[in-house]
């Protein structure tokens, strides 16, 4: 389904040694910036253990039906982008790159689950706050709750017995 807006940015990766006795280093999106130039991987910046990578260039999509998610993240104190870094087996410089940037809260914690990614938010840029306001302004449609009825016997509609000692609803 393509996206009903799209704008580019440019992800801002950090990998900083650890002195974790079983890791060698952590990775962690840093931020995110307009789209800028440069290559996937080049180093931005450097110091006393941590580098600064581009990550590289993703697009954040805004989807119609994804309004509800983009309201919760800008009704918190700071707004965030949400970056999914995925494990990098091909590049010598960068093991974890960018794979994902969302503005929606419940999209990013979908990837938690599996624990090969690095999920984290990074603070959104004035820019992108704005952008994403005037989006669910636009767009969102407030779907009211309807709570489900509470059925006595479910099992009677699976085809099973009825539970002993209960009738049939």
């Amino acid at each position: 389904m393509p996206a009903d807006a799209v704008m580019p940015i440019t992800v801002v990766v950090e990998c900083r040694a650890s002195k974790h006795p079983w890791q060698d280093e952590i990775w962690r999106p840093l931020g995110v910036v307009p789209r800028t130039a440069g290559e996937c991987g080049q180093v931005l910046a450097s110091g006393e253990g941590w580098t600064h990578f581009h990550g590289g260039t993703l697009d954040i999509e805004l989807f119609r039906g994804e309004t509800e998610g983009y309201r919760s993240n800008l009704s918190q104190e700071t707004p965030l982008v949400y970056v999914v870094l995925s494990r990098n087996e091909q590049s010598e410089g960068m093991a974890f790159e960018p794979f994902l940037a969302t503005a929606c809260p419940y999209e990013a914690e979908a990837y938690t689950d599996g624990g090969d990614e690095i999920v984290e938010g990074v603070p959104m840029r004035p820019e992108l706050v704005e952008w994403v306001r005037q989006f669910v302004a636009q767009h969102h449609v407030d779907r009211p709750f309807v709570k489900r009825k509470n059925r006595r016997d479910k099992h009677a509609d699976m085809g099973r017995p009825a539970q002993p000692g209960r009738a049939p609803s």
